[in-house]
């Protein structure tokens, strides 16, 4: 596996990559401090893709002033053995200089998808990401591209994007959700899950309990309103300490639903607990 650190590094390796005629390349886009969650998206694009190429990159735009990135952990060396056994051909680990260098002037901004949900709690979040990732797609040119399920509104916002500005790699059609990966108790794996302390680590698995409760309700006809108030109180009681939103939602535009519809719905929710943001969605049958 390369790893490569500059503009210019980056391309050179990539035109290696693709100097046999027909070659995919596929891109798996994180912010390191990997977990099975990522390894299950290398996996995948593994499985689609002539070559992986993997960024590490923890992106300071998208965080907010009162936010976690300096605490953000981050483990080059031991993320990059984790995916050279995995088979990626490169890694793409700029630093800010390299990513945004001086006189960066540059904003993407995804209304719709982006203005509720995590974006209405952490403003000028998704903007960040809109950013970084279409660099990350003009940077690597990659035929598809490989996200988590996990971060819903996320993976919405960038489809948004790269469909509004008709970006020629990858389509977004090649932008592909991956289902989240969860732990034996049902915890949806992320990087901020080791922030919890073992006592509140316990008590997240109440989470996605909670909300296949709630699904499971909402399915057989349980009122919205009510279902979500459920939803809030089982939190609140199991030990987090606040809710920030539970929503059904049309799982295309992410516009609230007051009742569950033909169309495809996602329960979409984001809870503290000791300190830490969690979020999950989940599929509501229909």
């Amino acid at each position: 596996m390369q790893t490569v650190k500059t503009l210019h590094m980056l391309r050179t390796a990539l035109a290696q990559l693709r100097a046999a005629p027909g070659t995919r390349i596929a891109l798996v886009p994180t912010m390191g401090a990997l977990h099975e969650g990522h390894l299950t998206l290398v996996r995948r694009a593994r499985a689609e893709a002539d070559h992986v190429v993997v960024s590490i990159f923890v992106n300071p735009k998208q965080f907010g002033p009162n936010e976690d990135l300096d605490a953000y952990p981050r483990q080059l060396a031991a993320d990059a053995a984790m995916l050279e056994g995995e088979g990626v051909g490169l890694l793409w680990a700029p630093d800010a200089a390299a990513m945004y260098p001086a006189g960066f002037a540059t904003n993407i901004s995804v209304s719709g998808v982006s203005d509720g949900l995590c974006g209405a709690a952490r403003p000028g979040h998704f903007d960040g990401v809109a950013t970084v990732v279409c660099k990350l797609f003009n940077q690597v040119q990659p035929d598809m591209a490989f996200f988590g399920e996990k971060d819903f509104q996320q993976l919405a916002v960038i489809r948004t994007m790269a469909r509004d500005l008709d970006l020629a790699a990858p389509h977004a059609d090649r932008i592909i959700g991956v289902p989240t990966v969860r732990e034996t108790d049902g915890l949806a794996m992320s990087s901020r899950n080791r922030y919890l302390s073992p006592e509140h680590r316990a008590a997240a698995a109440a989470l996605p309990r909670a909300m296949q409760a709630a699904s499971a309700a909402l399915a057989a006809g349980a009122g919205v309103d009510e279902t979500l108030a459920q939803l809030q109180a089982a939190l609140l009681a199991a030990g987090f300490s606040s809710v920030d939103y539970a929503v059904l939602a049309d799982a295309a535009s992410l516009a609230p639903l007051d009742t569950l519809t033909d169309a495809p719905a996602r329960l979409l929710v984001a809870a503290r607990i000791g300190g830490t943001r969690l979020i999950d969605n989940m599929a509501v049958p229909h």
